[in-house]
């Protein structure tokens, strides 16, 4: 009860228990009170009852409600992803059969972990500066893969973007983003860049993320882009859009420096 007080949290995660309970209907945390008074009472009124229940049958319990968490499907959609995200999970797995839940999440960590530190040796972003039609862009570059190593990094460069600029974050190289870079970069375009007067340009997200790729706001950033910037560079302006992503420098408008 103390270790809950002050922020302890359950080290199962309690998934059997929450996957009951949205299975009942819950739609708050009010759920998991109510679980806790029943559990608090029926241990203390009435523990004989309770003894009753053959251990088989609560045994048939966890083993169905354990298989809907981990049916095939599942598996077969860690299979998709990458190596850093599939072999760790099927380390666990095993490591959990052949020892304990404790061991096995254990060493599952201790895998996990060093596939990440392997996958970023060589990971980073690039940034780029410059001036586009007397607007002041930035361009975030980012590397092919991105885990939470990077989030420090990349989450104190998006803070000290100064006000009234245009930021690009560029995904078309990256084939994996951790999930906290990704809700980091929602929160960043969603909140804190409208609080700064920053125009949040995401571009070349894979749809699995659940990124929206906004790039169209080039168009709406740049008054007459869209309609002049062929003329001017005897480009189209798809054509112009790339070079900004590339760095290049278009009849001296602009000039991104790493």
């Amino acid at each position: 009860m103390i270790s809950g007080l002050i922020g302890g949290i359950p080290i199962t995660s309690v998934i059997v228990r929450s996957s009951a309970n949205m299975n009942a209907g819950a739609k708050s945390k009010l759920s998991t009170i109510v679980h806790g008074i029943l559990l608090l009472v029926g241990a203390m009124l009435i523990p004989a009852i309770l003894n009753y229940i053959p251990l088989a049958s609560l045994a048939v319990i966890l083993v169905v409600t354990g298989y809907k968490l981990c049916k095939p499907s599942v598996f077969m959609s860690f299979f998709k992803m990458n190596k850093y995200r599939w072999f760790p999970f099927i380390a666990t797995v095993v490591a959990i059969v052949f020892t304990d839940l404790l061991v096995g999440v254990a060493i599952g960590m201790a895998i996990a972990v060093g596939a990440i530190l392997i996958g970023n040796l060589k990971n980073t972003y690039h940034l780029h500066q410059g001036q586009l039609e007397g607007v002041n862009m930035i361009r975030i570059e980012l590397s092919q893969e991105v885990s939470f190593l990077n989030k420090a990094a990349l989450t104190m460069t998006l803070d000290r973007l100064p006000n009234d600029c245009t930021v690009v974050i560029d995904a078309t190289k990256t084939f994996y983003i951790d999930f906290d870079v990704l809700e980091m970069i929602r929160e960043f375009e969603q909140i804190k860049a409208p609080t700064k007067n920053i125009k949040a340009v995401l571009t070349g997200f894979k749809e699995e993320y659940d990124v929206v790729n906004n790039d169209h706001i080039f168009y709406e950033e740049i008054p007459g882009l869209k309609k002049n910037a062929h003329k001017r560079t005897g480009m189209k302006a798809t054509e112009v859009i790339t070079n900004i992503k590339k760095g290049n420098k278009v009849n001296g408008k602009i000039n991104f420096v790493n």
